[in-house]
C-alpha cells in the first residue's frame, strides 16, 4: 500500500524533454509515474507494518502498528491513519494524515496521545522532525508534497534514472538537494540520497525489499539510514492489501479515539 518508507515524494520537476538513448524522456511524466506507483497503488489500501529502530550504539527498539490509506484523487490529495498497537509506551497512539497536493496549502496532521488524551497537531515547521524516536520525520509518513521539489534527469543507466532535486522552499527544510534513483521496469524509487551542501550525504531511505501484490509492486522493506552517525530504521510490511473499500469515515476525528477495529485485527 504504501510503497516506500520513508514516504518522501518525487516532486514536480520542470517541463521540457531530455534526449537519452535515443528517446525523449518528459521528465514531469517520469516523476508522476513513478510518484502514482509508489504510493496510490489502488483506490485504498491496508498494512501491517514494524520498525526496528537501531542507534548508533547498535540498541534498537521495535515499534508496532497498522497503517490505511485512502486517495482522494491519483496523484492528488489523500488520507491516512497509523495506529500503533505496540510496545505499551505507543499502544493506542494515532498519527493522522490529510495529504495536500496543493504548493499553496500544507498537509494536515494530528497526533493523538492516548495518556494525555490529547489531540496534538502537528505544525508544518515540524514535518522533518522526528516520527516516534525514529529515523523516519513525520513528512516521510505522510509524504512530501509533489509540488514542493524542482527535478532534471542527471544520468540514465541500463535499469535506473537518477534525478536530482532541488526543494522550491530551501528555508523550510534541512537538505540542499536529494538524489533519487527510479528503477526502469518498477517505476518505483529505489533510493534517495539527501545532500547538505555540495557533497554531505548525511541521508538515505532505501528500498531493501519489493514484491508484486494484486499486480502492483510494492517495497516490503525499506530502510533509512543517519549516514553521520551509523544509526538506522529498518520498516518491514506485512498483510499489505488494495482495494479493500475503506470508507471516507475511517479517517475521520472521531477515529483517533475510537479506532475501526475491523479494518486494524
Amino acid at each position: 500500500m504504501l510503497k516506500l518508507f520513508p514516504r518522501v515524494t518525487l516532486g514536480l520537476c520542470c517541463l521540457g524533454l531530455i534526449s537519452a538513448a535515443h528517446a525523449e524522456i518528459d521528465v514531469n511524466d517520469l516523476v508522476k509515474e513513478s510518484e502514482k506507483v509508489a504510493y496510490y497503488s489502488g483506490d485504498d489500501g491496508r498494512s501491517d507494518a514494524r520498525m526496528m529502530i537501531v542507534d548508533s550504539q547498535g540498541r534498537k527498539q521495535m515499534r508496532q502498528f497498522t497503517i490505511l490509506r485512502k486517495d482522494v484523487t491519483d496523484n492528488g490529495d489523500q488520507q491516512m491513519m497509523v495506529f500503533f498497537s505496540r510496545p505499551s509506551d505507543v499502544k493506542d497512539t494515532v498519527f493522522r494524515v490529510e495529504k495536500h497536493a496543493s504548493l499553496d496549502q500544507d498537509d494536515d496532521r494530528w497526533l493523538y496521545l492516548p495518556a494525555l488524551d490529547l489531540v496534538k497537531r502537528i505544525s508544518a515547521g515540524d514535518k522533518r522532525t522526528s516520527f516516534v524516536g525514529s529515523h523516519f520525520f513525520y513528512e516521510d509518513v505522510s509524504g512530501r508534497a509533489i509540488t514542493e521539489d524542482s527535478f532534471v534527469l542527471e544520468q540514465e543507466t541500463d535499469t535506473q534514472y537518477i534525478l536530482k532535486a532541488t526543494p522550491k522552499k530551501p528555508d523550510s527544510v534541512e537538505f540542499d538537494y536529494y538524489r533519487v534513483s527510479i528503477d526502469k521496469t518498477s517505476k518505483l524509487p529505489v533510493l534517495i540520497d539527501f545532500f547538505k551542501g555540495e557533497n554531505d550525504n548525511y541521508r538515505r531511505v532505501e528500498a531493501v525489499q519489493i514484491e508484486e501484490i494484486q499486480g502492483f509492486p510494492t517495497v516490503v522493506r525499506s530502510k533509512v539510514s543517519d549516514l553521520t552517525s551509523g544509526a538506522y530504521t529498518l520498516m518491514e510490511f506485512r498483510n499489505i492489501s488494495y482495494d479493500i473499500g475503506l470508507d471516507s469515515d475511517v479517517f475521520s476525528e472521531r477515529s483517533l479515539r475510537n479506532p475501526p477495529r475491523q479494518w486494524l485485527d
